[in-house]
């Protein structure tokens, strides 16, 4: 058996970055498809010098509850994803990636979405100064021990999936995970 990709008849966009595609199947049959066009962006796991994982509490507003989360964000037109990566860590949390490296990328949902979330790992961070925070982000930010990370992620206390992910990756890389 051969997988083909379906074949795109015309595409149209009722609304920005929520694209309508025409499709016709492997097997001829007509579908429609609907996709989701996100920015890429980036998160990171940063480790202080002193073992420190840092993450930031905020609001989110699709399940209305506070979230523990990595810091990270969608990287900006023109900036590379680890650039993207530096920036958020700093705007976000006002601490500085020492040593930096990409430990993955994934497709956040490939069904509807076509963008990459960038993993990173981060240490020896360090605080170097405020958060500039977008006027919609309301951030405090958390310092657990490095520890401590995949048992709060047992505990539910860090439910973002693709953060998850993220850990994941870092912590397979630094030989925490085999």
């Amino acid at each position: 058996m051969t997988l083909t990709p379906w074949k795109i008849i015309d595409s149209r966009h009722p609304f920005p970055k929520f694209r309508m595609d025409n499709c016709e199947l492997p097997n001829g049959k007509p579908y429609k498809a609907f996709v989701l066009e996100f920015d890429s962006w980036a998160n990171i796991l940063a480790i202080t010098k002193n073992n420190e994982v840092v993450l930031v509490k905020q609001y989110r507003h699709g399940v209305q509850e506070l979230s523990l989360e990595l810091p990270g964000g969608v990287v900006d037109e023109g900036e590379s994803p680890l650039e993207g990566a530096k920036r958020e860590l700093m705007e976000e949390t006002g601490y500085k990636a020492g040593q930096i490296i990409e430990v993955g990328k994934f497709y956040p949902n490939p069904a509807i979405q076509q963008n990459t979330l960038y993993c990173y790992l981060a240490t020896d961070v360090e605080w170097a100064g405020e958060q500039d925070l977008d006027e919609s982000e309301e951030i405090e930010v958390v310092l657990v021990p490095l520890d401590e990370l995949v048992q709060m992620v047992q505990q539910g206390k860090l439910l973002h999936a693709l953060n998850v992910a993220v850990i994941f990756q870092a912590l397979v890389y630094l030989g925490r995970i085999q």
